[in-house]
């Protein structure tokens, strides 16, 4: 499984710290666009340095990619905290150092590899079937605007999760930024017939509650660690086992496989109800059924997804996504 870490952290300075520290930086700038100003300087070492001069909280945002702060090499998880404590110092003069900051975010990226350009295209429009999940619901971002995707926001966890065309979202880079498509030709390339999920820690408290150490290092090693499991653990919530069927062909699995009436029935029941309700979670709800994950269960035993293909799609069966990512 190709995994991507992408760290988000703080800082947050009083006024005059902050722009002795931007003064460095400044003259690279005509102006700061919305209060906001990018130092890309070290962008192909992997680190953005974003200086947010609000009227309320100066701060400073380092966005770390870590598969560029290592090279593409892979490497231990303690390699990672003491590379990146290197560049911060270097770029700082040595005021400061990873301590001073603070995980304010990550982003989990994992590449799925599902054939052509049209199979993307064709696990997107069942996803997005999923509609809402307990603890999520659909969300639009901007940065996913003409790229096929599937996107759902914590309603409380400090969790996101999106699944997008990866090839559709280089295209959109290369045609909105005018670079060359020679920059681009080797990603574009590779992204073919590619899914990427990404799970979002959006909140402190959440990072801090999947790293649970104080210190800093101990974060970056803790979670670089985990982040297999922490995808995993939302992956599984958001996409249900097994493979994706038309109703009728899934309805006839059910009724080969599953002796037991009551189950049978519950089963059949919410296959129907997924797509009348847009959503998995209020299919589930209407069920009312109190052991719900047994259930669930039941379809993941018998390879079959609750989730199924529209009718007017010209597809009949597409294979467990677990198949390609574990």
């Amino acid at each position: 499984m190709y995994i991507n870490l992408i760290f988000e952290l703080s800082m947050v300075l009083d006024e005059e710290r902050f722009h002795k520290v931007l003064s460095h930086v400044h003259h690279k700038a005509d102006c700061m666009e919305k209060e906001e100003y990018a130092d890309r300087s070290l962008e192909e070492k992997g680190i953005v340095i974003i200086y947010r001069d609000s009227q309320y909280k100066k701060k400073i945002k380092l966005i770390v990619n870590v598969d560029r702060l290592l090279d593409g090499n892979k490497s231990n998880s303690e390699k990672i905290s003491r590379k990146l404590n290197k560049r911060i110092g270097e770029y700082f003069d040595y005021r400061y150092t990873l301590d001073d900051f603070f995980i304010s975010g990550m982003r989990i990226a994992v590449d799925i590899n599902v054939g052509a350009h049209n199979d993307v295209e064709a696990y997107l429009k069942v996803l997005r079937r999923i509609g809402r999940v307990k603890g999520f619901s659909p969300v639009r971002y901007e940065c996913f605007e003409n790229v096929d995707s599937f996107c759902l926001e914590g309603n409380s966890n400090g969790i996101d999760f999106i699944i997008y065309d990866l090839e559709g979202l280089y295209e959109r880079q290369l045609n909105e930024n005018n670079i060359g498509r020679k920059n681009f030709k080797t990603a574009i390339k590779e992204s073919k017939g590619t899914l990427r999920a990404e799970v979002w820690l959006t909140k402190t408290k959440t990072v801090r509650i999947y790293a649970d150490k104080e210190d800093m290092s101990a974060q970056i090693i803790t979670l670089s660690e985990k982040c297999q499991d922490i995808f995993l653990e939302t992956f599984v919530r958001i996409i249900p086992y097994g493979d994706f069927y038309k109703k009728g062909k899934a309805e006839e699995i059910i009724r080969t496989e599953i002796k037991d009436d009551r189950l049978r029935r519950r089963m059949l029941r919410l296959v129907a109800l997924i797509p009348e309700k847009k959503s998995v979670y209020l299919a589930q709800k209407e069920i009312n059924c109190r052991n719900m994950k047994k259930i669930m269960e039941a379809f993941a035993k018998i390879n079959l997804s609750p989730v199924t293909i529209s009718k007017r799609q010209n597809i009949g069966h597409l294979t467990d996504l677990y198949n390609n990512i574990v």
